[in-house]
């Protein structure tokens, strides 16, 4: 069994290389890890690996709320990169704490169009699927050709909730050059019979933004489609149908309205808001 100092090597390169993070977030990962390892209880048993955070949760217990779910989300994503390992982990005392949703910072449009100009065909066919429909890379990955018709993608996404998304024209002649020249068997994400792995994808779309001086993950380009929707009048409850959600309440935090976008809206509502020739 490796030692958990070995994996974190490892991890750190992994958010790098394969999530794209920044340096800073990758040094903040670490900086978690390095000062918490000596203080977990840690036992392999029966080909079990047992991570207790108790001790290290009653050190940071008197932090913000805010940094302390951060430092126990590092521990739950380097366990799951542990697990990708083949080892079996238990992860106890992890339980998150409730904070202030936050943001992820939408891609502009113009950036968006600049790298695509820029990528391969494989790389087109990633980013114009999350940002033309609002797709999670898990629902992308397991994305079938049977699930897409000339207008319409079916997608299953979290707690096996189907959702139809339209699919456009550009969308669909990216597509057609991708499979055409893939050929891909069963799911989409695949080159011949060899299916692409998330990580593989989440790699290519890094490096087709990089060329453009940008870092980007899946979820921001999710975020840019539903951003954009809003940004040019679509129906909060439409969007909320299209992105997958289960409550509103979900989309209305996770569709941050601009300034500008929030006054047009005032000025169209309100009743004294009116033309001059009113």
């Amino acid at each position: 069994m490796r030692s958990l100092d070995s994996y974190r090597l490892d991890f750190l390169d992994y958010l790098y290389d394969i999530r794209g993070y920044s340096n800073l977030t990758v040094k903040s990962y670490n900086e978690t890890l390095q000062s918490s390892l000596s203080k977990v209880e840690v036992s392999y048993e029966n080909e079990l690996l047992s991570i207790d955070l108790m001790a290290y949760r009653l050190q940071i217990a008197s932090l913000k709320p805010k940094t302390i779910a951060r430092k126990l989300s590092t521990w739950r994503s380097f366990v799951q990169f542990i697990e990708q390992d083949g080892i079996e982990v238990s992860l106890l005392s992890a339980d998150s704490i409730k904070t202030p949703k936050t943001l992820p910072k939408p891609i502009n449009h113009s950036a968006i169009l600049e790298a695509l100009a820029k990528a391969s065909i494989k790389e087109r066919m990633i980013i114009v699927m999350l940002y033309t429909l609002g797709l999670r890379i898990s629902e992308l990955y397991a994305l079938r050709l049977n699930d897409m018709t000339q207008e319409w993608v079916r997608v299953v996404g979290k707690g096996t909730k189907m959702r139809d998304i339209p699919l456009l024209d550009s969308t669909k002649v990216v597509l057609d050059e991708f499979i055409s020249i893939y050929k891909p068997a069963v799911y989409l994400c695949s080159i011949a019979n060899k299916r692409l792995s998330e990580n593989s994808l989440r790699y290519m779309l890094n490096l087709a933004f990089k060329r453009v001086g940008l870092r980007a993950t899946p979820h921001q380009l999710r975020h840019s489609y539903a951003t954009e929707l809003l940004q040019h009048d679509a129906r909060i409850s439409d969007v909320s149908e299209l992105l997958g959600h289960s409550s509103m309440a979900t989309t209305q935090i996770y569709t941050k309205l601009s300034s500008s976008m929030k006054l047009k809206n005032y000025q169209k509502a309100h009743p004294l808001c009116m033309d001059d020739d009113a």
